[in-house]
């Protein structure tokens, strides 16, 4: 059984991750996707957030599970028994730092090997940081994240600019 985890920060998670996931899903027997409690950044969702919104966009897909880790990805990787590691590849840019993690990551856990998918055309530019950045100035988000994910956005930036309609 070929098992797979997707680590990031999905914050939020976009309609280019969730291409990402829906790809994995079908060639793999199990994804768990990896969201990231890193105490370094001040997310714009909890961590509890950001696992909800994912369950909720990826229940489509019954091979698909959620879980939560901080530290190294390839520590996570080995505690949940994966095999794989994927990574979506937007950008040469993108392949440069991706590649040298992945080739880390070989060197620290051996047994852990990175799949590599290319982003659809249609989400090649779309990153999170974007997301947020059309949202926080109250501009429509639907072609970068699913009606849940941009219902929770518009409420997040009304509590910020202190319940102010826009």
């Amino acid at each position: 059984m070929a098992r797979a985890i997707y680590p990031g920060s999905f914050d939020p998670v976009t309609r280019g991750h969730l291409d990402i996931i829906g790809r994995a899903a079908r060639v793999m027997d199990e994804v768990i996707i990896g969201v990231l409690a890193n105490s370094a950044k001040t997310p714009l969702f909890t961590v509890e957030e950001r696992v909800e919104m994912l369950r909720e966009c990826t229940a489509q897909w019954p091979n698909v599970q959620v879980e939560t880790f901080d530290g190294l990805t390839v520590e996570f990787a080995r505690r949940m028994k994966a095999d794989v590691m994927v990574r979506g590849l937007r950008a040469v840019t993108d392949f440069e730092y991706e590649m040298q993690i992945a080739q880390t990551n070989h060197i620290v856990e051996p047994n852990i090997d990175t799949m590599f998918f290319t982003t659809s055309l249609q989400y090649a530019y779309l990153s999170s940081t974007i997301a947020k950045e059309v949202a926080c100035y109250g501009s429509d988000v639907s072609s970068f994240v699913t009606p849940n994910v941009a219902r929770r956005m518009e409420e997040k930036f009304r509590e910020k600019r202190g319940g102010a309609a826009r």
